[in-house]
């Protein structure tokens, strides 16, 4: 069904009082077997949906989100929250003080891709925008980042609303930059955990099509690789290309190059450590006939192992300048390492800590252990910085879709796809759900 003709469900209680009930479950639900129990969703605030639209509407590359972190920072500062905007570039930082207790950061993003929307949704995205090289690109919120800002949003209205039911701090921060991995380096360089208070707990989630609608996936340890983006520029000797001899052509040292770079993952390690070397870009020469003087590579690198991260980039060098002067090359390649984030891992004890609350609240069917995947993210920046860090997976898929694609055997649009979209309504109550569920565990006061 089209999301837009789905009956809004009008919100019955934005207080936590009725919505989000972990420590005292309703009635009829403490009858059931927990085991069996049925989740318990609050109703969806239209107004959370309409801030959707909006967002998803209006997307902002990585580094130029002024629009969209200005719209969240007038939503903290209308809940009551001490408001720091322009924190590491377009960061906003929210506080809310409602006395002694743990000190507690819930983190989104703020910022979109550069790709071209083709779901057909009422409220696509058609804007261009112009990236850091000055080409004109389309832009979508092609991995969520529109849904984690909702739910982030609708998560302080409640929390907000209901400050009898929890104490300590609670530092929102709405983070630029994630998907050049640059904004939670940013942010902590600025101060974030030096200016406002500093966490005892980091959490957030992210949004997954390989959940349905209504779970959420949990990853004790490693949730998410390293990433290392690797600018390769292989040199020759251009000329006629009727006249090779007369050359060093880049473009034949490229492709053998390419070629001994599969060897590191089959070869060079641990067949039981996982790394992935990918090259998603090549470039060289102009014409049919000329052989260039040069030839342009981009990697992407995933790890979990620290020493297997050193051990693969190492040898992307070695192998380059092996290969060129092998050659004959007139110089050896530019190997440079332009962007890297850590690997993401999830504290053990919180994440089992969480876990079991989001059950509670969610019904043990509806909370499920998920794999890592060799994707990546900077909220590792947060962890590596000291505190206990938990990111939880948030089922975007509509149930009966995802359902069909894998009895059929295929996979439906992924993140960073243009026809990625998920299924609305039901992902933002629950996202709204499982983050003040957390919360709440973390900060709630004892029953009694």
């Amino acid at each position: 069904m089209d999301p837009t003709r789905r009956p809004l469900l009008i919100a019955s209680a934005l207080t936590l009082v009725a919505a989000l009930a972990p420590l005292a479950p309703p009635p009829l639900l403490a009858a059931a077997a927990h085991a069996a129990a049925p989740a318990v969703v609050p109703d969806l605030d239209p107004d959370l949906v309409a801030l959707y639209v909006d967002l998803h509407r209006n997307p902002e590359l990585s580094l130029h989100e002024e629009k969209t972190a200005g719209k969240l920072a007038e939503r903290l500062r209308r809940l009551g929250f001490e408001v720091t905007t322009g924190v590491g570039g377009t960061g906003v930082v929210g506080v809310l003080r409602n006395g002694a207790g743990p000190t507690v950061m819930l983190r989104t993003e703020l910022d979109a891709l550069p790709v071209e929307e083709r779901t057909g949704l009422p409220y696509a995205s058609v804007v261009k925008a112009r990236n850091d090289a000055g080409l004109e690109v389309p832009v979508m919120h092609a991995c969520g980042h529109d849904v984690h800002m909702t739910v982030w949003a609708g998560t302080a209205a409640r929390m907000a609303q209901s400050r009898g039911s929890w104490h300590g701090t609670l530092v929102l921060i709405a983070q630029p930059a994630e998907e050049v991995v640059k904004g939670a380096k940013a942010m902590l360089a600025d101060g974030l955990f030096s200016r406002f208070p500093k966490p005892d707990y980091v959490v957030a989630l992210h949004d997954s099509p390989k959940l349905a609608s209504g779970k959420i996936g949990y990853t004790p340890g490693y949730i998410l690789a390293s990433s290392d983006s690797v600018d390769v520029t292989i040199y020759g000797k251009g000329g006629h290309g009727a006249a090779p001899q007369t050359t060093v052509d880049p473009v034949v040292i490229a492709a053998r190059t390419i070629m001994a770079w599969q060897t590191i993952v089959s070869r060079e390690k641990d067949p039981q450590e996982p790394a992935v070397v990918t090259v998603g870009s090549i470039h060289g020469g102009t014409k049919h006939n000329i052989i260039p003087d040069e030839v342009k590579l981009q990697l992407t690198v995933r790890t979990y192992d620290r020493g297997v991260r050193q051990r693969v980039l190492d040898a992307i060098g070695r192998i380059a300048r092996a290969e060129a002067a092998a050659a004959g090359a007139p110089r050896e390649p530019a190997v440079a390492v332009v962007e890297s984030t850590a690997a993401t891992y999830n504290d053990p004890k919180l994440t089992a800590r969480l876990a079991a609350a989001l059950a509670r609240q969610l019904g043990d069917a509806n909370v499920v252990e998920a794999p890592r995947e060799m994707a990546s993210e900077d909220f590792s920046e947060y962890g590596l910085a000291g505190v206990p860090a938990v990111m939880v997976r948030l089922g975007a898929a509509e149930p009966a879709a995802l359902a069909k694609a894998t009895a059929a055997g295929v996979e439906l649009p992924s993140l960073h796809s243009s026809l990625f979209a998920p299924d609305r309504d039901p992902t933002l109550r629950t996202g709204v759900t499982a983050e003040v569920t957390m919360l709440l565990e973390l900060m709630g006061k004892p029953a009694g």
